[in-house]
């Protein structure tokens, strides 16, 4: 498997995807940057009377609710209109659902539009639950990723998409497939929007694949792996920031392949 993850990063270098973002306000410049240094061309756009058009043209699109209102809300839902018709992939990150009744409604009715993947925390995938009230912090994650397993599996089986559960450990689920990740460094935790960052790449690794499940286990294979190895380079958060984006770019095979810790099953 770590032969084709590798194959997967080199094959988004070469092929430059263009990915339509429709994310929030704090991230949109990190998650540019985080798409061009993996070879990918970034879109950042919401304005409803050209967000078809985009999406027409776009090869993926990742869909990021941290800072909702309701016209960019009515633009995703014309977007994934788009999308949905014209069979696009498309990633969902579904920012701290459960921290109020509006942001859950939202997911649950951009859930009908079949996303190709579902990434978050191990309580915003908790919160996708229909039958359980999870409390929750805000964005932060109050539980450990694999505390969100039974959930995970049941809603990739629900949506048939693949779920994707960051944390200290990150898991990668396709109904009864796992795949655990173990890589990454407690710093990362004070970066915000990393995790947003790893949607975006999702976006882009699934844009030109027809392995869905395998290009997300590359995407945040290749986020955790760099942030694992640049952090003990790092004075603190915000130079452990740049320095992910500059590994993103310039990661060696052999780097990849020596840290990866991955455990499939």
């Amino acid at each position: 498997m770590v032969d084709n993850l590798w194959s997967l990063i080199q094959t988004l270098r070469h092929t430059n995807p263009l990915i339509l973002n429709m994310t929030n306000q704090v991230v949109m410049n990190t998650t540019a940057n985080a798409l061009l240094a993996v070879g990918a061309s970034p879109i950042m756009a919401h304005e409803e009377s050209e967000i078809q058009a985009l999406t027409t043209q776009a090869d993926s699109l990742v869909i990021n609710i941290g800072t909702l209102d309701k016209l960019l809300v009515e633009s995703m839902r014309l977007a994934l209109q788009q999308a949905h018709s014209s069979h696009k992939p498309w990633v969902l990150d579904p920012v701290g659902v459960g921290a109020s009744s509006y942001r859950t409604e939202t997911v649950q009715s951009l859930l009908q539009f079949s996303p190709s993947v579902i990434r978050g925390n191990a309580t915003e995938i908790r919160s996708l639950s229909a039958d359980k009230a999870v409390l929750s912090k805000g964005v932060d994650s109050l539980h450990r990723s694999d505390e969100a397993l039974n959930t995970a599996k049941m809603v990739s089986l629900k949506y048939a998409a693949v779920v994707a559960i960051s944390g200290a450990t990150d898991y990668i689920i396709d109904g009864e497939r796992i795949v655990r990740i173990e890589n990454g460094d407690p710093m990362m935790r004070l970066v915000t929007g990393l995790g947003c960052t790893a949607t975006a790449l999702i976006g882009a690794f699934i844009a030109r694949s027809s392995t869905v499940f395998e290009s997300t286990i590359a995407a945040v294979a290749l986020l955790s792996v760099v942030g694992e190895l640049v952090a003990k380079r790092a004075e603190g958060p915000a130079s452990l920031q740049l320095l992910i984006h500059d590994k993103l770019y310039n990661i060696t095979e052999q780097e990849f392949k020596d840290h990866l810790k991955i455990v499939v099953g």
